[in-house]
């Protein structure tokens, strides 16, 4: 297990962001059974991937993924409040889970992670984000060639409005639309880097 360090920093000032206090009350044991890793992720995660997990809260995704890229793949989990890395640490430690997961505690405005990954989910979590264009821009950074970018909102906090500026914003920063999975009690869509993909229609052409 890897952990960086970082400065000490406040929750974001606007009081938006979920409080570690909370997260066992909807993201426990039983959250697989609504929104399990292995179908969401499934279909773009394979053995020996590295993945990142922004905004990881208590890990529910974090270890699915875990899981699905193998012994010979890693994980990333992100969070801006060290209590909920050290929940994804315990709940990795007792699945046995922890040696393929790298915690990474962020700043507010900013992830902070310097490796290329080949997949990125960010669940229940963007609209919580100080500026959702410099997110968006520094997730088309890190993602590899042919990455893809797994994007869910909650749709009690967010609006059909609101996802559409949110998906917008993406296409601005350089990712395109892929595909709109049906996630439970959640608007949700899968980007990628809008050249790999020109590259692949090219070459089906």
């Amino acid at each position: 297990m890897n952990t960086d360090t970082m400065q000490d920093t406040q929750v974001h000032g606007e009081g938006r962001v979920c409080p570690w206090q909370r997260v066992r009350h909807f993201d426990n044991v039983l959250r697989p059974l609504v929104h399990n890793p292995r179908k969401l992720f499934g279909p773009y995660v394979r053995s020996g991937m590295t993945v990142l997990d922004v905004g990881c809260g208590g890990g529910f995704a974090s270890l699915g993924l875990a899981r699905l890229v193998g012994e010979d793949g890693m994980v990333i989990s992100v969070d801006l409040q060290p209590e909920m890395l050290e929940i994804v640490r315990e709940r990795a430690a007792r699945a046995g889970l922890l040696e393929r997961i790298t915690l990474h505690r962020c700043e507010p405005g900013q992830i902070g992670v310097r490796t290329r990954v080949d997949f990125a989910v960010a669940f229940w979590m963007v609209h919580e984000v100080p500026d959702i264009g410099v997110f968006l821009r520094e997730m088309y950074a890190l993602l590899s060639p042919g990455g893809r970018f797994f994007l869910a909102e909650p749709k009690i906090h967010t609006s059909q409005l609101e996802f559409e500026r949110t998906v917008e914003e993406g296409t601005q920063a350089g990712l395109v639309v892929l595909e709109k999975p049906k996630v439970r009690f959640s608007r949700a869509v899968v980007l990628g880097r809008a050249e790999h993909t020109s590259q692949r229609d090219g070459s089906q052409q």
